[in-house]
């Protein structure tokens, strides 16, 4: 398995370590609900440095953008992220994606752990305008500190204010001593806060001195498992789950990114998906019945006919009652729509609800 920098410091700390998408993660140091309670009401820290970065230059990085990921990267000012995918030739997704404006002409994208290789490849084969392309994944550290407190936990490391960064903006500058640390306004969780981006070498030092900064407001590292729940409470995808190579990004929900008055790669497909009208849709679901919706469970109907699957689910720690996404047919897909879930053959009533959960 690989390691992020920060791997030896998990183990220290007792974290039951997994394979996540080929890396040596930590799913939870203390219990799932626990953390899952502390970002929500507190802070929380995740090191997620097992995720991608590509840096992108020169005057044809704009261009480049323009045609692989499926939002306006036009409209990215300096300073500013944007959420979107790649999309494939067959009108599905390769991956989702932060991309970042640095500068002119300077641009990183963030992508899934576990499509790092992938992602590459489709840059480089598809770099036909010869734009700079650099592999920074293995060099690189991403810390994300979330939660209602997570501004008052990292003020004092920095003389920048971070109460004037806006949502899906970000600056750079010196942070806990070290120098170039992007400092972005976004995250997974829906609990706000930032994630910091920094040369892999410093990351045991900056880690700790979050710690000791965090320690009063009770910050307290945070596993995998919670940031599973807690991204599911906010209805956000998870690419392998939610979305991937083959699902239509349209059925998906992600049409607020698919920028369709620009060319880029499949968009003549998601036209004609868009023409003949979507067969299924990606829902959010909340239980009625007592029951924990999983990945891969059916979802029927009244009469006990199929009409979808479950892509994630789980029972939500903030709510008390099980949450899920899942596609269904557009018939059944409205707001209030009564579905059911077949649990071990048992068939437990759910309704279609509006996202987010929380």
């Amino acid at each position: 398995m690989k390691t992020t920098p920060l791997t030896d410091t998990h183990i220290a700390l007792g974290a039951k370590m997994v394979d996540f998408a080929g890396f040596n993660m930590p799913v939870r140091y203390t219990s799932d609900l626990d953390e899952h309670h502390c970002v929500r009401k507190a802070v929380g820290m995740f090191d997620v440095s097992h995720m991608g970065e590509f840096i992108l230059k020169g005057d044809k990085a704009l261009p480049f953008l323009q045609k692989i990921v499926s939002n306006d990267i036009s409209k990215l000012e300096r300073g500013q992220a944007m959420y979107g995918y790649l999309p494939n030739e067959n009108g599905g997704v390769i991956d989702d994606l932060l991309v970042y404006h640095l500068d002119d002409g300077h641009y990183m994208c963030v992508v899934n752990a576990g499509n790092i290789e992938k992602d590459w490849s489709w840059f480089n084969q598809h770099n036909t305008e010869g734009a700079e392309l650099h592999n920074i994944s293995d060099k690189t550290a991403l810390l994300a500190i979330q939660g209602p407190k997570a501004t008052e936990a990292l003020q004092s490391l920095t003389s920048i204010d971070l109460s004037t960064i806006p949502y899906y903006r970000f600056v750079r500058g010196n942070f806990a001593g070290v120098d170039n640390v992007i400092i972005s306004a976004t995250g997974y969780t829906g609990a706000g806060g930032f994630e910091l981006y920094f040369h892999k070498d410093h990351a045991v030092e900056v880690w700790n001195k979050i710690i000791e900064a965090g320690k009063p407001l009770g910050l307290q590292p945070i596993g995998l498992g919670a940031r599973d729940t807690l991204r599911l409470e906010k209805g956000f995808c998870l690419y392998g789950n939610d979305i991937d190579d083959t699902t239509s990004p349209l059925e998906a929900g992600l049409g607020w990114v698919t920028k369709l008055n620009k060319d880029f790669i499949g968009k003549d497909i998601l036209l004609q998906q868009k023409a003949a009208g979507l067969k299924n849709k990606l829902v959010g679901f909340t239980m009625i019945d007592r029951g924990i919706p999983r990945g891969h469970y059916l979802i029927k109907n009244a009469d006990g006919n199929e009409i979808g699957h479950v892509t994630s689910g789980t029972q939500s720690p903030s709510l008390g009652y099980g949450v899920g996404l899942g596609y269904v047919t557009i018939a059944h897909s409205a707001v209030d729509s009564e579905i059911y879930i077949d649990i071990r053959g048992k068939l437990l009533k759910a309704k279609v609800t509006k996202l987010p959960f929380l």
